[in-house]
């Protein structure tokens, strides 16, 4: 009766041994509730979630509860990851019912779908005030059979309001500009934590977006404080336990304000936009080489955790490392069990000498700053014998590989593959890694075979094969923007003409039709929930709107005249919408800023004229234009004619020439790589 063996998501493939008669979300589930006049009981979750797995042990592998569920419930479980777009829908739903939201998210709906009590983690036996998931069983069950009438009443309440809250962003007089972008950065700044950098206080969270559009904020304006927040935000994370000082790559959100023991898993798309931010950093202080030493480090770091730890044999990247690892493969996860030490270990491993110099570099003490007396590895000073450390860093690595280690979610999510592809590319062309630029490629044309079907992307796939959930907005705007970076970083036109084959798809299927620059994240003929969700805000991810305003911006500037016109128009549209965000929560637009800032200079384009037979890599003014141009600018270097950025561009004297435009303002042609250097210093 358990349904989820053959899933193509590995959370669902966790719960297919489970005495629960687990089901996928589909017409049917739907319909057998209906046919047997009972709740649907909808569980939400994904892999890594360390409270997924305790709900699961404690409830879902238990005969005696799992009964209960069978008999008084159509028992539905879905993967958050696979299906942003129920996860959206009744998270909604569970934060305005008990004001908050989190995973293992818990629904009881109507037949129709229809949320009428929601929740989160329930435990096993009631404590803190909680009632036991039993309890709650027994509890929702009688009140479907005793109150039938006033549980329709609240669901059809619900649903309501949820398509009422689905309505988009308010219209206002705002627009894009300066003023606008000033004041949000001056309200992000408000509050910066001064003593451990980021912003507010515990759980936190790698502002990932939020670093970028500050940088591009800092590029445009020069202004001081901005780069200060950014940098020390960035060290202070690099620093911390947050980071795994051994492997690189970052956890999920730190447990406390200081950065220092993170909740461990490891999420794709946190590291995908994290790299992102570092590399831009790297490039930015690349002139002095002692700033520079940090973000370069946690770059390369960081592109080898995505190579090495997330790449799947297919090409694509794994969508998260779990939070738990398994000691005993029966028994319960325990978090942070890879990654911890003590004192007492680092001897054994290293020897007395080495052993005591490796605790105090990476912060390993007797009383711990984890659980029973262990310590997340720490690195506030760089040591200043680097052999000495390369040397027992590898060894702690080699002993950590020998643990027990966490299980990998699997899934290849297009969205956050997508983000990946534009981190590498943009990473490995202004750094010079075409090792990075070949990887992001090898991803891309992994998802154009296997999740580009028919014309329309899938949202995941496992193990090579597509999953049937539709794509979603944000996927078709990140691999948009993913193949834009391509086709930047090598010249070659087969990456924009995909991309714009997947920016018409998306604009022909996920416009408001009504409000002009409105979107949706889910397309017109995807299947029909209680709402139809959409939300402007950027959260762990960017919004499906504000990742696509990137795509449709920088499309605008490479593309040819006709598409570039409506592709314009569409991203200024799409920020005039995003504006009031910018002006009321700032600190969740993120990714908006970054866009805006990248709209308010022009963006900013140099097309590099490169005679016949010239190496575009190795050209100076490709390496130039890649080390100084800011972040959003597009930057192509290719023959003349070769793409349409090049159209009626030639060099200038049989010598490469750099063009260098502001919207629709251009600079003459330059063949000096220092003036080309100044050009571009000059707009810092």
């Amino acid at each position: 009766m358990n349904r989820l063996g053959n899933a193509t998501s590995p959370y669902l493939r966790q719960h297919a041994d489970n005495p629960v008669h687990w089901r996928e979300w589909d017409a049917e589930a739907l319909a057998e509730a209906a046919r047997r006049d009972v709740p649907i009981l909808l569980s939400v979750g994904y892999a890594s979630c360390h409270w997924c797995h305790v709900m699961a042990h404690e409830s879902f592998e238990d005969g005696a509860t799992a009964a209960l569920m069978n008999d008084n419930f159509v028992c539905v479980k879905v993967d958050r990851e696979e299906r942003p777009d129920l996860d959206a829908v009744y998270m909604t739903a569970t934060v305005a019912m008990t004001g908050q939201g989190g995973w293992p998210m818990t629904c009881f709906l109507t037949p129709d779908g229809e949320p009428f009590y929601c929740g989160t983690y329930y435990p096993k036996v009631p404590r803190g005030g909680m009632p036991s998931f039993t309890q709650l069983l027994t509890a929702v069950g009688e009140t479907w059979r005793n109150r039938r009438d006033e549980v329709d009443q609240a669901a059809g309440q619900v649903a309501q309001a949820l398509r009422e809250q689905t309505g988009g962003l308010p219209d206002s007089e705002l627009s894009i500009g300066p003023e606008l972008l000033h004041h949000a950065v001056a309200a992000v700044l408000r509050d910066v934590d001064e003593r451990y950098a980021g912003f507010g206080g515990a759980p936190k969270f790698p502002p990932s977006a939020l670093l970028e559009g500050l940088l591009r904020h800092h590029e445009r304006t020069g202004d001081a404080q901005t780069l200060r927040v950014v940098t020390q935000t960035a060290e202070a994370m690099a620093r911390g336990g947050i980071y795994d000082q051994l492997r690189g790559g970052f956890a999920r959100y730190s447990v406390d304000a200081a950065w220092v023991v993170p909740h461990f898993e490891k999420m794709l798309y946190d590291n995908a936009q994290l790299l992102r931010a570092y590399a831009h950093l790297a490039r930015y202080t690349a002139d002095t080489p002692e700033r520079q030493r940090l973000p370069l480090r946690v770059t390369e770091e960081t592109a080898g955790f995505l190579l090495d730890d997330l790449g799947t044999e297919h090409g694509g990247f794994a969508s998260a490392l779990d939070a738990d690892t398994h000691v005993e493969p029966t028994g319960p996860g325990v978090e942070g069990a890879t990654y911890v030490w003590t004192p007492a270990q680092l001897t054994e491993i290293l020897g007395e000498d080495d052993g005591a110099w490796a605790a105090e570099v990476f912060g390993i003490t007797v009383e711990g700053n984890f659980e029973h007396g262990a310590s997340v590895p720490t690195r506030y000073t760089d040591p200043d014998d680097t052999g000495r450390f390369d040397r027992i860093r590898d060894l702690l690595r080699r002993a950590r590989g020998e643990r027990p280690q966490p299980g990998r979610d699997d899934k290849v999510v297009t969205a956050w593959n997508g983000m990946a592809v534009t981190a590498l590319a943009e990473a490995g062309a202004a750094l010079s890694r075409p090792d990075w630029v070949d990887a992001a490629a090898r991803c891309a044309r992994f998802l154009l075979t296997q999740h580009l079907i028919g014309g329309r992307l899938v949202r995941a796939s496992l193990g090579g094969v597509a999953g049937t959930a539709a794509g979603v907005l944000e996927d078709y705007a990140w691999l948009g923007t993913g193949l834009l970076a391509l086709h930047q970083a090598t010249g070659d036109l087969d990456w924009l003409e995909h991309a714009e084959r997947l920016i018409d798809t998306a604009v022909a299927h996920f416009a408001d039709a009504a409000v002009p620059g409105a979107w949706f994240d889910t397309a017109d003929d995807a299947e029909t929930l209680v709402s139809r969700p959409r939300d402007p805000l950027d959260g762990a991810t960017p919004a499906g709107a504000s990742s696509f305003a990137e795509t449709l911006l920088t499309a605008s500037v490479l593309t040819d005249a006709t598409r570039a016109a409506r592709y314009r128009e569409l991203a200024e549209q799409t920020l005039r919408r995003g504006a009031i965000v910018l002006a009321r929560a700032p600190r969740s637009g993120g990714h908006w800023l970054a866009v805006a800032e990248a709209a308010v200079r022009g963006p900013i384009q140099v097309a590099i004229s490169l005679p016949r037979g010239t190496d575009a890599e190795t050209a100076a003014l490709t390496v130039v234009a890649r080390r100084f141009a800011p972040g959003g600018a597009a930057v192509v270097a290719a023959a003349p004619n070769a793409v349409p950025l090049l159209a009626d561009r030639q060099p200038v004297a049989d010598r490469p020439a750099a063009y260098v435009c502001r919207g629709a303002v251009c600079d003459l042609p330059v063949s000096d790589p220092r003036e080309l250097e100044s050009a571009l210093v000059s707009d810092r």
